[in-house]
């Protein structure tokens, strides 16, 4: 059976972790080796605002026992990720060029979203109750050194993820500092967690109940090992969050981690994580907490085999981006049954266009997240609505995308409707976005808009084909379209001017 080895490096905010996978189309990925080391770069990162030198030439050592551990498994084949300890440090970018200089080990920096976007991956390629616990509201707790990430699933589907800067690490430093003035220092920190978390559960849940939390982190082993008489393996139940937290409460990290066999620094991070566990069961009125234990190595591995096509996944994560996009939309108040028509619309043109455009999987899944937000500021003004849905966007998470990628899509939206200048002229205003992505997702979405304009779906079917350098779009309908056929011809003039393609409206009447 052909195989492959496969490296998954995370350099954490709290160790560095390189695990080896063995991949086959038939098995999908299973681990074979994990090797770590601690090194608390986020200390280092949110304390101080850097990572020192020190840490960095540790870390250098490191990933050079990392690369040599990779030889003796003939992996050809790696990703190496860095988190928010390098990526919110002042000298995160020359971090990742000194790696590379003394290493030859091409790290990149995950945005927040893309991060969270793995570690789901990762659980739901390696939980088995995952599709079935979600067929009913679900909270997903991720929980990092830097914030935690709640995502919420409404049968199977994610309908919305916000990320709270109340990490392991942020919540222990706080703690250590408040803790050396006050007498009550637990008492203050469990407020400060219980009203970030209120703010929450205001927001994003409301009346709704939820059913089930599903638990990932690096503290999920430790806790484990502390309530051993617990015999806690894959459930952890209120009262037994209750017992650990009574249980550790007047207790040392350095006890703890003499007494249960556990590394002093995992140990320091206990009980900033039990108080979390213990306000979001208290938030959400949940009664238990389902614990899985993996890291961001396995979500690296699930998100290569699946953005490499190494074999079929059983469930389409572009579903869970695109599902939390009309959420949101939802949330702004936009017209449900215009954004899938115009949606539809777009994807149908942009499938035409495929062998002009030059664009991928990727571009495309950005095309139908601006369908579906291309409206969402009319939500507080009907006055600038580009701008206003371009704030929106710019200013929420989602789930999936980079910065750069949510950035074009703004930009796309933005140049819905607004005169695009030129690459010179737009450069400080697209910031990290690609001025090429952004006008030709523009210039699609335009005509697909203008088809709508009057939000009717008058047209009940279309076919579209690119012959002679025009792209023919042949509309079936009955209804009077001269308002989308007056409208069609100005975006026209523009999808010309990018794709060197006319698009030509023509009207078949089917009765």
């Amino acid at each position: 059976m052909a195989y492959q080895m496969f490296a998954a490096i995370n350099v954490g905010s709290n160790d560095i972790t390189m695990k080896i996978f063995e991949i086959t189309a038939k098995w999908g990925f299973r681990e074979v080796d994990c090797i770590s080391h601690i090194l608390e770069l986020g200390s280092d990162t949110y304390r101080l605002g850097y990572v020192s030198n020190e840490k960095i030439s540790e870390l250098c050592t490191c990933l050079l026992r990392f690369k040599d551990k990779m030889k003796e498994y003939d992996c050809k084949e790696y990703r190496a990720y860095a988190t928010s300890a390098v990526r919110e440090a002042s000298n995160g970018l020359l971090i990742i060029e000194l790696i590379e200089l003394r290493t030859g080990i091409k790290v990149k920096i995950l945005s927040n979203s893309e991060h969270r976007f793995m570690m789901l991956k990762g659980c739901a390629s390696t939980m088995q109750e995952f599709d079935d616990m979600t067929s009913k509201n679900t909270a997903l707790l991720d929980m990092g050194a830097g914030s935690i990430q709640i995502s919420i699933f409404e049968k199977q589907v994610l309908t919305a993820t916000q990320n709270i800067k109340i990490g392991s690490i942020r919540v222990r430093d706080l703690l250590s500092d408040i803790g050396s003035r006050v007498t009550n220092g637990d008492e203050l920190i469990e407020e400060y967690v219980q009203n970030e978390l209120s703010t929450f559960n205001t927001m994003y849940l409301g009346d709704k109940k939820i059913k089930n939390i599903i638990a990932i982190g690096d503290e999920i082993q430790a806790l484990q090992k502390i309530a051993p008489e617990l015999k806690i393996k894959n459930l952890m139940t209120k009262d037994q969050i209750e017992y650990i937290y009574e249980k550790i409460l007047n207790v040392s990290a350095q006890d703890l981690a003499l007494h249960y066999g556990l590394l002093f620094e995992r140990a320091t991070l206990i009980r900033p994580a039990v108080i979390v566990y213990r306000m979001l069961v208290d938030t959400t009125k949940a009664d238990e907490i389902f614990l899985h234990d993996i890291n961001l190595c396995d979500g690296i591995v699930a998100d290569y085999v699946d953005t490499a096509r190494k074999y079929t996944a059983g469930r389409k994560f572009e579903t869970d981006i695109t599902a939390s996009a009309m959420a949101m939309a939802k949330r702004y108040r936009s017209n449900k049954s215009h954004i899938v028509y115009v949606s539809n619309l777009a994807l149908a043109i942009f499938d035409a266009m495929k062998k002009h455009h030059g664009m991928g999987r990727v571009q495309r899944l950005q095309l139908q997240i601006a369908c579906i937000l291309h409206d969402c500021g009319k939500f507080i003004s009907m006055q600038n609505v580009a701008n206003n849905s371009y704030n929106i966007i710019m200013s929420t998470e989602m789930m999936g995308l980079s910065h750069k990628e949510r950035e074009e899509v703004a930009n796309a939206v933005r140049y819905n409707t607004m005169y695009l200048p030129s690459h010179q002229q737009a450069r400080a205003a697209l910031g990290d976005a690609s001025y090429t992505t952004v006008a030709k997702l523009a210039a699609i979405l335009r005509v697909a808009n203008a088809l709508d304009r009057s939000h009717k779906q008058k047209v009940e079917s279309f076919h579209m084909q690119v012959k002679d350098k025009k792209l023919v779009i042949i509309v079936d309908t009955v209804n009077n379209i001269t308002l989308e056929a007056a409208l069609f011809k100005e975006k026209a003039d523009f999808f010309e001017q990018i794709y060197g393609i006319r698009p030509i409206l023509k009207q078949r009447r089917n009765a």
